[in-house]
């Protein structure tokens, strides 16, 4: 199925998918890391990278980025090879560690960052707002909370308005009202066009995504909606219908008491 719908979006006219992986591999050493996935994400849409930790979700999201190596098959982004040169300046990529100045302002930061994509005064404090940091963007990032200080590597990444932003667990640590907020601040720059792939452990995130991609031990189990995701795994509670999914590719009937490990 993923196969098909993968061939299917390349065959049709227009930009093409945001990304294209076929048959990839990842391994280190002699530990598999990712076993043959295909896929497609496509550009105006928010695609949902789920899976345990340890599932590879990780070191997928850096191969898209051009940061991994891989060992085998291909990914293309935005019709070039990932990794490429000419993709620097339009894909974004926040990492679960931020990565920015402590000794700066928010603002200093924020605007470093833009400097590199031409961004313009505006840019920076409209970035700067939609993670909510605007009565902050003065004050040191060093003297933030935690979760003030991932959203300003959020906002260097946002700055540079990337056609492709890719996000590994961006609302891990924020409180509900701002997680709702970002949320729908990615809904908005899927409406205007860009591609994103965010990854979370947290199925109830699930339900923000158009579309969904579930890895488990380096395999993409399967690529589908959300309202796909609990009609096959015959429930509406996101979480469970992973679990029923997991059972079935483990050939396990029923529920198992070690099921609360998996999530």
């Amino acid at each position: 199925m993923i196969n098909r719908t993968a061939r299917h979006a390349a065959e049709q006219p227009g930009p093409g998918p945001a990304v294209l992986a076929r048959d990839l591999h990842v391994t280190r050493g002699r530990t598999k890391i990712l076993r043959g996935l295909d896929f497609t994400i496509d550009a105006g849409r928010i695609t949902g990278l789920l899976g345990p930790s340890g599932s590879g979700k990780t070191t997928l999201m850096r191969a898209i980025v051009g940061a991994q190596r891989i060992s085998s098959g291909t990914v293309t982004v935005l019709g070039k090879p990932a990794g490429s040169a000419a993709l620097r300046h339009e894909v974004g990529y926040v990492t679960q560690s931020p990565s920015v100045y402590p000794d700066l302002s928010v603002e200093a930061n924020v605007r470093y960052f833009g400097a590199m994509h031409r961004a313009t005064a505006a840019g920076t404090a409209e970035a700067i707002a939609a993670v909510g940091l605007t009565d902050f963007a003065r004050q040191r990032t060093a003297d933030l909370s935690g979760g003030q200080f991932s959203r300003v590597s959020l906002a260097c990444a946002l700055v540079a308005k990337p056609k492709l932003l890719v996000l590994d667990e961006p609302t891990v640590g924020l409180d509900p009202v701002l997680r709702a907020e970002l949320w729908e601040r990615f809904a908005a720059m899927a409406e205007s066009g860009t591609a994103l792939l965010v990854s979370s452990h947290v199925m109830e995130e699930a339900s923000h995504c158009s579309s969904l991609l579930l890895l488990r031990n380096g395999e993409l189990m399967a690529g589908l909606t959300p309202a796909e995701l609990g009609e096959r795994g015959h429930s509406a509670d996101l979480e469970q219908a992973f679990l029923h999914l997991i059972r079935e590719a483990e050939g396990r009937p029923g529920r198992n008491h070690n099921e609360s490990q998996v999530a």
